[in-house]
């Protein structure tokens, strides 16, 4: 390995030190109560460190926000195999559901907390890549279903944002611990899982009589 390798892959080592310090932190303290000298102290480096690497804490949020998606679509490699969309966008709802209550912190950087669109909107390109792949897997499942008459021919940005919203809702409220409220803690996911079927299911044609 020469030198640029080895100084490249040493850049690499530190970044992820300094993001994976940065997720313990956020998980342990909030994200509101976590500085880049916390973070700085936590790896053992000065903060001019952290800031070679990352512009603010709003861009170090930014990244560990695309790590989110990266664990997202790591959740929906299946799908792939899936041929009947139908059955696609039922598994697709439930990954997302899974994940959301298996990472809320990731889920919360991705879907709730404004630092990551703060960065965003300070980039040249100001382009939400990480996003728009998820949501666009959305339409294109929405859209073949429509082709196949499984579903109602709509707009499918909008029945795109029904469907996202109501998942959003769900894994928001259960991640905030309001769904308790509603039904017992051993019931929430079951009850979520059955909300989104029910949902899918009334804008399923193949289950209406002809």
């Amino acid at each position: 390995m020469g030198i640029a390798e080895r100084k490249e892959k040493q850049k690499l080592e530190i970044k992820k030190l300094i993001l994976d310090a940065s997720m313990k932190l956020f998980v342990d303290e909030g994200f509101e109560n976590v500085s880049i000298r916390k973070i700085a102290d936590l790896i053992e480096y000065s903060p001019t460190t952290v800031y070679l690497y990352f512009k603010d804490k709003d861009e170090i949020l930014f990244s560990l926000h695309d790590i989110g998606f990266q664990k997202l679509q790591e959740h929906n490699q299946s799908l792939a195999t899936i041929k009947n969309p139908l059955l696609r966008l039922h598994k697709m709802g439930e990954n997302y559901l899974d994940f959301g209550m298996d990472n809320p912190e990731y889920y919360d950087l991705m879907f709730i907390q404004r630092a990551p669109m703060n960065a965003l909107m300070a980039m040249e390109s100001c382009e939400w890549k990480s996003g728009d792949a998820a949501i666009n897997v959305l339409k294109a499942t929405l859209a073949e279903c429509m082709e196949k008459n499984l579903i109602e021919k709509d707009d499918v940005n909008a029945v795109a944002m029904a469907i996202w919203g109501m998942v959003h809702g769900l894994v928001s409220l259960s991640i905030r611990d309001r769904l308790e409220k509603l039904v017992p803690l051993d019931e929430i996911k079951p009850t979520m899982i059955k909300s989104l079927h029910w949902i899918i299911n009334a804008i399923d044609l193949s289950n209406r009589p002809t």
